[in-house]
């Protein structure tokens, strides 16, 4: 009878132990992908770049007006000029409280656009390398990204 008792509480517990569920334990994790980390990262620019330049507008009258015209401290807008200086195609993307563009920047090109003044986050993939900044444009900015 002893046995028999120990046999059902052993069966029991160990029945006990595989109904919980612990969790699993992955020994291959999956890490995230960071910008520039891989050569997937430059396709999937690439891609963003053909796909984006087929519906982008650029703002050439208002950007020239503003920077040879522009004498108004007080104006809302303010031009910002990117020069692209790498041998890769790249987005740049300017992002704030007061907006949203992403600009498609060829090779050895330049890129421009009007924005509201305000703080923006600047950020580009240029060629693998991850470019981002944050600043506070009050008058026009010129960059340029090698």
């Amino acid at each position: 009878m002893k046995k028999y008792l120990f046999l059902i509480s052993a069966t029991v517990f160990l029945a006990g132990c595989d109904a919980m569920n612990y969790g699993t334990y992955n020994r291959f994790p999956r890490y995230p992908s960071y910008p520039g980390s891989s050569n997937t990262s430059m396709a999937n620019t690439e891609r963003e770049y053909n796909e984006l330049l087929k519906t982008y507008k650029p703002e050439t009258e208002a950007v020239l007006n503003d920077l040879l015209n522009s004498t108004d401290p007080n104006a809302i807008n303010t031009s910002i000029v990117i020069k692209n200086e790498s041998s890769c195609n790249m987005v740049f993307t300017i992002s704030g409280s007061n907006g949203f563009k992403r600009i498609p920047i060829g090779t050895g090109q330049v890129g421009y656009a009007m924005i509201r003044k305000g703080t923006y986050t600047l950020s580009a993939n240029v060629c693998q390398k991850v470019y981002r900044e944050t600043t506070n444009i009050r008058s026009s900015q010129q960059l340029s990204l090698k």
